[in-house]
């Protein structure tokens, strides 16, 4: 290693995609392509299957090649700044990637197969809907595909659930459901979900990964074609008069669009159904009216509908569906041959439940708030 290479800092391979590691080891070790592939496929079992997060833990690399990576390469982690655990177990994670930007993302346990990581792919959010805490804080930046696999890491991390194929598992589901909207993000998402999903690592199934969208539907065939994800659309009205205020984004792509991009959205059928987000706003869009016009917009399109109680958060604008109104709608949705589970709210203690992130950059800690709750 040379004067000027020490000048450098190390680069930091956690989260690194598998053809860049292997195109950095190259580089850095003027290596050929197949040496550089065997070395590279080496290291992202230790990074990805083991969480190794120490290159003295690869026991079958040399001494001597394991001490010329630490000169070069890190296997970082983004920073822990905050934990909390709800009284229902829902683990919401504060984490920094780097100076000024912070991002949360939520674990739920008994989610999916067995525990489900909401992630982020932005720094806040441009798209503004007024029922989502996210929405009020200004778009900051794209999260790189390394700071989003990086949240999947730091979470198996605090989880213990190393390696990737150990039995009880705890983390089987990934959701795109965190800061920002992923569509506006989809070169880093899809990139993060071929790392997430690679067999010879993490190992989570594409069909145990689904991206949330709230409806830009130039990118949604893309979506489906370059990651085979599952899709969920925030739709949240049923008319555009309302969805244009809930979700401003449909003044851009109304309703039919959207629908219409769903019934084509590559591999949809009733085995890979599309789920529709609606939160349930009192004297918004709850009205036994509105269950049977979404049951007629969605006519035709394999789909699941999730009725998720409106978790409120400190200056929201709108109030919760009483629970016999929530009810109701769903029993209308329901004989119409739809499955619709309310989502049981998880987190809002913590304020983690959906529609309740937003980076501490900007908010009061959850703490803080308590406290002056019991002045």
């Amino acid at each position: 290693m040379t004067a000027a290479d020490l000048q450098h800092p190390p680069t930091n391979i956690a989260g690194m995609h598998r053809a860049a590691l292997t195109d950095a080891l190259a580089s850095a070790f003027d290596l050929d392509a197949k040496k550089a592939r065997m070395r590279a496929a080496q290291i992202w079992r230790w990074v990805y299957h083991a969480g190794a997060t120490d290159f003295d833990a690869m026991t079958n690399i040399g001494k001597e090649m394991r001490a010329e990576l630490s000169k070069r390469f890190t296997i970082a982690r983004p920073e822990m700044v905050e934990r909390q655990i709800s009284t229902d177990g829902t683990r919401k994670y504060l984490l920094r990637m780097a100076p000024g930007i912070e991002a949360e993302c939520v674990f739920i346990p008994d989610v999916g197969r067995a525990g489900a990581l909401c992630v982020s792919s932005q720094v806040g959010c441009t798209l503004n809907c007024p029922f989502c805490h996210t929405g009020s804080q200004n778009l900051v930046r794209n999260l790189t595909a390394a700071e989003i696999v990086g949240q999947v890491l730091a979470v198996k991390d605090d989880l213990e659930e190393w390696p990737s194929d150990a039995e009880e598992r705890r983390l089987s589901n990934i959701v795109f459901m965190g800061m920002g909207e992923p569509l506006y993000n989809l070169d880093n998402v899809a990139t993060a979900i071929d790392v997430i999903s690679d067999g010879e690592g993490v190992s989570l199934s594409r069909r145990r990964i689904t991206v949330s969208t709230s409806g830009i539907v130039p990118e949604m065939r893309r979506l489906g074609e370059e990651t085979s994800a599952m899709l969920a659309i925030s739709l949240h009205a049923t008319s555009d008069d309302l969805r244009n205020e809930l979700v401003p984004i449909n003044r851009k792509y109304s309703i039919a669009e959207l629908l219409d991009a769903c019934r084509n959205y590559p591999g949809v059928s009733n085995a890979r159904r599309i789920t529709f987000e609606y939160v349930m706003l009192k004297g918004v869009n709850d009205t036994d009216a509105e269950a049977r016009e979404l049951v007629r917009l969605l006519k035709g399109i394999p789909a699941k509908i999730n009725l998720i109680p409106f978790n409120p958060w400190p200056g929201a604008p709108y109030e919760c569906s009483d629970w016999d109104r929530i009810e109701a709608f769903a029993d209308i949705v329901n004989r119409a041959g739809y499955a619709s589970p309310i989502r049981t709210p998880r987190g809002r203690d913590i304020l983690a439940a959906c529609g309740q992130l937003k980076s501490s950059s900007v908010k009061k800690r959850a703490s803080a708030i308590r406290r002056e709750a019991n002045l």
